[in-house]
């Protein structure tokens, strides 16, 4: 890569580095899979009616991806916006049904009551979080390790590596439920019609 002429050679090692933090980063999460985690939390969401997903920051826009990835297979799923959920939004929820809550260091303050909401409806929890001794693993039903080595900014500030260990871990939950529940491609073709996915889809 050759740098422009505003762009510090710095700058672009630094963006050079982006690739091998996070390649990193997945490598080492693999050390960390657990399979009988996963696999009660694939079982949870294979049963659950409905499906809720909540988290703050990157986290909560990455939950919204995961809410998207469930839809897509036909699971119904809604993120559940922390500031919504305690003014009704958890109305959503029934008995029996599965929420996922994701904070890195598993004591964010806004879900913390979501995850009381939780516990008096009888939904059950599934967390991810980097933390296994916070509030949140210790009330969870299954508690999915998150792995992050470094955030790619210099300050180590940044939710960068942290947002895409989190889609890894939402990839795993979305693939191994493609498998456990069967679910076949001519039924995505029927609920994605539109784009060149789409297209492809229909040939």
């Amino acid at each position: 890569m050759n740098g422009g002429d505003d762009v510090k050679p710095d700058t672009v090692k630094r963006m050079l580095s982006v690739y091998e933090i996070e390649s990193e980063c997945i490598k080492e999460m693999r050390e960390y899979f657990d399979e009988a985690a996963y696999g009660r939390a694939v079982e949870l969401l294979k049963s659950a009616e409905r499906i809720g997903c909540t988290g703050c920051g990157h986290s909560g826009i990455l939950c919204q991806h995961f809410a998207h990835l469930m839809c897509c297979i036909e699971r119904p799923a809604k993120f559940i916006s922390p500031a919504e959920a305690v003014h009704g939004g958890t109305g959503f929820l029934q008995s029996g049904d599965v929420c996922l809550f994701a904070s890195r260091g598993g004591r964010t303050k806004e879900l913390l009551p979501i995850l009381d909401i939780c516990r008096a409806k009888g939904v059950r929890v599934i967390a991810v979080t980097e933390n296994l001794d916070s509030p949140l693993a210790r009330s969870a039903d299954v508690v999915l390790r998150q792995f992050v080595n470094r955030e790619t900014d210099r300050y180590n500030c940044q939710g960068t590596t942290s947002s895409t260990s989190l889609a890894v871990v939402f990839h795993v939950l979305q693939t191994a439920l493609i498998e456990e529940t069967g679910f076949q491609n001519e039924r995505f073709a029927l609920i994605h019609p539109g784009g060149a996915v789409g297209e492809r889809l229909h040939k």
